[in-house]
């Protein structure tokens, strides 16, 4: 199955983001999450997400965008240590500060470097999550989400005091349902 790209997609702002895995050291497979760092005015502040961001002009492809923002974020160098494997779909969401539409397109990566890294001011802890983990029905939930309608219950993965939800959740389900790593 090939990834969706959207129509249009290059006349809207564009983002990007990493999907990173390593082979565990108990022979499984982990995928990297963040936790974005609390700040005022910044609507998915302290959520769960893939390292990533916004495309600049200087940035030559939207993989490029991932590779970079990855290296800001968390100092894992993907373009040294990562080996790229897929690109997913590509999601719509907004921007941050207003109601413009963004593309975001997630791109997976194998990690084959240092297990040190480095995040920067925008993260507050990175969490490698085994994959069995992530795709276990058990660890299932539903995030309550309210809205000017009502409470919408949003599917998500809950784990230890973390969850990962929205966009990152349907990024994550695709990984899984690709199966473009082993686990």
């Amino acid at each position: 199955m090939r990834p969706r790209e959207l129509p249009l997609r290059r006349r809207l702002a564009r983002a990007s983001v990493a999907l990173i895995y390593r082979q565990a050291e108990d022979g499984g497979v982990e995928l990297l999450f963040i936790q974005r760092a609390r700040r005022e005015g910044d609507p998915w502040s302290g959520d769960m997400a893939f390292p990533g961001g916004r495309m600049q002009p200087e940035d030559a492809t939207p993989r490029a965008v991932a590779e970079r923002e990855t290296l800001e974020e968390t100092g894992v160098d993907l373009t040294r240590h990562g080996h790229f494997q897929a690109r997913l779909s590509d999601l719509v969401t907004r921007q941050h500060n207003r109601w413009r539409p963004m593309v975001v397109t997630p791109y997976v990566y194998e990690w084959r470097g240092p297990q040190a890294v480095s995040p920067n001011h925008e993260v507050e802890q990175m969490v490698w999550i085994s994959l069995d983990y992530l795709a276990a029905k058990e660890n299932q939930s539903r995030l309550p989400w309210r809205t000017p309608l009502g409470t919408l219950k949003l599917p998500c993965c809950r784990y230890q005091g973390y969850c990962i939800w929205g966009l990152s959740y349907s990024m994550l389900q695709e990984l899984l349902a690709l199966d473009v790593i082993g686990h």
